[in-house]
């Protein structure tokens, strides 16, 4: 059989040349569709839903990285794949982005009126919305775009709408007075997710209430807040009932300062006695603690103020800003001799709205709440059953504690854009829900309200495949086979599709009914010291700006191989360029094997004579390569399974970088320039397979690059939708004898750079006693590594090192130019002192320790020892060039002592 002619590369792989096109042609072979009518088993993993207002961010990458390696690899495997995209209509984030336009015009949504003002938003979504549907494609994502879905599309408001009725018909929704999280800038409820909490700088203020006389008064009481002006909602004071402090106050009361009113004094179990003076202020309507106690003691909620965050108690303060109230009623208590204590500054958690960053406002409200017990409870049971397997198992106590201590949850918003709540009043006082196809009665009014967007994003894995109806791609994709998100999610997105998709799909099997069998949860991105990303800090990266530099390819190796289950990722600027590096090294890899003739055999070596003794025509050096890529796709297959990217990644880095490259491809330079054509073509047959089951085993993380290489290399279509390596070959001889010559020229190598010899720098030499050992039949190929030249007449050994039962003598007099050599290792000492220093001060310092991922700690302290054995290695040479030109003493005088392994 003739095999095609050298096929030559470009001299430099360009990724922005590259990766456009490869997309192109990918997307248009239809590679990224799935079948729903295939007989192959399914593989099916549906995006996070990026916010439409969104650009892919670090967050994204990394998620959609680990994503697509486990989809690509499937797809090899013979899976029908499907990985769903997607984006989510983002209620606030985008109705803000809108309304930012109108105000530019000098509007507000109120003066265009709600049906004008969502038909703006709509316009704005086709016209702005989806910028990161182009940027994932950019990265690599190989999603079904044919499936694309919104969450406001069609399809998927039906859903809502569905299971909204379900849920209310069967009594788990329900319209109630609660406190919740209020914006006073976006006007409406949020949800705990659309809360960030910061430590700010407050006040904490200590108030007597009761006689404002002296302080052992019989009828007063001292209570602090850092929210003063709430003190005009006051309806009690709470006190634990085993506090012999205040025994004497419980049940009856104290004037509220201020007000003119008189407030009762309660006990309650849930107060801390502890804790400041033990007494609290109660402000039912202001505060989620003080609700609970005002509902388990039947008091009053007094709202004094509006959704503006302005009050409206009746007296001095109507009209008043919150934060103009609170010094005022500071400054007012202080004239009545009512301020026991004022600490400032006083750090406090504060919750402010992660859209605006206006400060949260608990706020009692009329709002829509999902009765969550069944469905938690249900949501938990799949896990500890096994039905559902969270990855690393250890984050199953943080699940469990979400789900078996889960409030109630605040679905509506006062907002416009999103899942308007289905609900009708009628002119009476009647209350009608409303399903897909009915109509409410006429005249009724519908519920102002819409849907928290982490309600409709709870039906995600299932609405987008159809359902409520009966659909092919329900019955083949559903349950979802895995899903990949950050742990910080974990509760706001996780549980609760557990708890929708169980309820929706509760007529299947308790097996099929759950959303995904197996939950992958990683860590956030933080630069390389371990540091959270902020603006702040100036530690951001934009992960398009990495694509451009260093390709989507370095981009994506460097995030994948810092994720480990369930741990933070770091990352840094150095890394991505060593990421594109290996790119490079793959690039000429390949190039250099091109330009030998390499190609990929008819048949692979395992099955044409599984026994590698009987391959006679294979070199040591050929079985050694073909039993450790055998090994290293058993590592990587059970790695993946595991879904250990970062040690994926570790695996055939190394074995790419260090066993391919660096070792077979010089060790097959042997051969191929032999002159033995025989030999040389077994060598071009062991590389071609090589490389092209490496370039398959690397494509799922670096898929331009790896497609690139390997349709050069095989003339075939697409790497993508060839079949994963499934290559078994062991040779444990082989593998020991190459080891032991990689430790001989490894020491023979490092001897030679002490002895000031350039890498490249030929020197006559002498193999004493290999012929007894193991590598005798080596001799060329080590000789071919080391740059040594045989021993020829009149040859004298100057230096000599013993490793591997091999002596090895060089004649180096006369060679080397020791005053220079000298200077190039003081110069090489004060440098391993630096980095000694360096690692020994970061070593030193507690917060790095402590703080920094376990990773970046090794690496430090394997940066020491490397250091501390740089230094006592060039120490001794340098005591030896000390003898400066003194003649050489008899054979051996410089023999250096015998080494383990490199």
């Amino acid at each position: 059989m003739s095999r095609p002619g050298p096929i030559e590369l470009p001299s430099q792989y360009a990724p922005a040349e590259v990766e456009g096109p490869r997309y192109e042609r990918w997307e248009k072979a239809g590679y990224f569709t799935a079948d729903a009518t295939s007989a192959a088993p399914a593989y099916t993993i549906v995006i996070p839903p990026p916010n439409v207002t969104g650009s892919l961010h670090i967050g994204h990458a990394l998620d959609h990285t680990l994503i697509d390696a486990l989809v690509r690899r499937r797809r090899m495997q013979g899976y029908n794949t499907l990985w769903l995209p997607g984006m989510d209509h983002a209620g606030i984030a985008t109705q803000n982005v809108v309304e930012r336009e109108l105000a530019k015009e000098g509007l507000s949504r109120h003066d265009l009126g709600r049906e004008a003002f969502v038909e703006r938003v709509w316009r704005w979504k086709a016209e702005s919305g989806g910028k990161i549907l182009g940027q994932m494609r950019r990265l690599g994502d190989s999603v079904d775009w044919s499936r694309e879905r919104f969450t406001m599309d069609e399809g998927l408001s039906r859903a809502v709408q569905t299971i909204f009725k379900q849920l209310f018909d069967d009594g788990l929704i329900y319209r109630a007075e609660r406190i919740i999280n209020w914006c006073p800038r976006c006007l409406t409820a949020l949800s705990d997710i659309e809360v960030d909490h910061t430590d700010d700088d407050g006040e904490l203020v200590s108030i007597r209430y009761g006689s404002a006389g002296h302080k052992g008064a019989d009828d007063s009481i001292v209570v602090a807040t850092t929210r003063p002006e709430t003190m005009l909602g006051d309806t009690a004071v709470a006190v634990h009932p085993d506090d012999a402090r205040y025994a004497h106050l419980v049940g009856k009361t104290v004037e509220l300062p201020l007000t003119g009113r008189r407030i009762p004094v309660v006990a309650d179990e849930h107060v801390d006695p502890a804790f400041g003076t033990g007494a609290v202020k109660v402000t039912p309507a202001h505060d989620p603690n003080d609700f609970e106690i005002g509902r388990r003691h039947d008091l009053p909620s007094l709202t004094i103020m509006d959704e503006h965050g302005v009050i409206t108690a009746h007296g001095p303060f109507q009209g008043l800003d919150r934060f103009e109230a609170r010094p005022a009623v500071v400054r007012a208590l202080r004239e009545q001799g009512r301020i026991v204590a004022e600490k400032r500054p006083y750090v406090h958690a504060v919750g402010h709205c992660s859209r605006c960053s206006t400060t949260v406002e608990p706020r009692q409200s009329l709002q829509w709440f999902v009765r969550v017990g069944p469905l938690a409870k249900a949501a938990g049971d799949a896990v500890r059953d096994g039905r559902v397997r969270l990855h690393p198992p250890e984050m199953n106590a943080r699940y469990f504690g979400w789900v078996d201590d889960m409030h109630d949850w605040c679905i509506s918003r006062q907002l416009w854009w999103g899942h308007r709540i289905p609900v009708f009043y009628g002119p009476n006082g009647q209350v009608v829900c409303v399903g897909p196809g009915e109509e409410p009665p006429a005249g009724w009014t519908q519920d102002p309200d819409v849907l928290d967007t982490w309600f409709s994003s709870a039906l995600w894995p299932f609405s987008t495949l159809g359902w409520p109806d009966d659909t092919p791609d329900l019955r083949t994709f559903y349950p979802n086979s895995v899903l990949v998100t950050g742990y910080d999610i974990l509760f706001f997105w996780v549980v609760r599709m557990m708890m929708f998709g169980l309820y929706a799909m509760r007529d299947k099997a308790p097996a099929d009914a759950v959303p995904f069998r197996v939950v992958v949860l990683h860590g956030l991105v933080r630069d390389q010291f371990g540091k959270k990303m902020s603006k702040s800090r100036g530690n951001t990266v934009d992960p398009l700006e990495w694509v451009d530099r260093f390709g989507a390819d370095a981009t994506r190796f460097t995030l994948a191989r810092g994720a480990n289950p369930g741990g933070d990722i770091a990352i840094s600027e150095e890394w991505a360029a060593g990421s594109r590096n290996f790119c490079n090294k793959l690039w000429n890899a390949v190039r250099f094997a091109l330009l030998n003739g390499a190609h990929v055999p008819p048949s692979a070596f395992s099955r044409a004579a599984p026994d590698p003794a009987a391959r006679v025509d294979l070199s040591v050096p050929d079985r050694w390569i073909l039993s450790r890529l055998s090994a290293v796709i058993a590592e990587t297959d059970q790695l993946f399974e595991e879904f250990e990217f970062g040690k994926i990644c570790d695996v055939l880095y190394h074995f790419a970088w260090d066993e391919v490259c660096d070792w077979y491809l010089e060790l097959a330079k042997v051969p191929l320039t032999s002159g033995d054509e025989a030999t040389a073509e077994t060598t071009r047959q062991v590389l071609g397979f090589v490389l092209d089951q490496l370039l398959r085993l690397l494509h799922p993380v670096m898929p331009f690059v790896t497609e690139e290489l390997w349709t050069a290399l095989t003339g075939e279509d697409s790497v993508m939708v060839s079949a994963w390596p499934a290559f078994a070959f062991a040779d444990r001889e082989a593998e020991a004898e190459i080891s032991s010559m990689m430790r001989l020229v490894t020491e023979i190598r490092r001897f030679r750079s002490d002895q000031g010899l350039r890498p490249s720098q030929r020197v006559a030499a002498r193999l004493a006693g290999i012929e007894a050992t193991p590598l005798a039949g080596h001799e060329e190929r080590i000789r071919s590594l080391l740059r040594l030249d045989p021993a020829a007449d009149g040859f004298t050994a100057s230096a000599s090192i013993e490793v591997e039962g091999i002596t090895a003598e060089l004649d180096v007099a006369g060679v080397i130019d020791v005053a220079a050599e000298r200077r190039r290792m003081e110069k090489d000492l004060a440098a391993a002192r630096a980095e000694a220093d360096q690692a020994e001060r970061k070593l030193a310092n507690a917060d790095f320790t402590a703080k920094a991922p376990p990773a970046i700690v090794d690496k430090t302290r394997q940066r020491l020892d490397t250091a501390q054995a740089d230094i006592a290695r060039l120490e001794q040479r340098l005591a030896v060039l000390a003898r400066g030109g003194d003649p050489p003493e008899p054979p051996g005088a410089l023999r250096a002592p015998l080494r383990s392994s490199p």
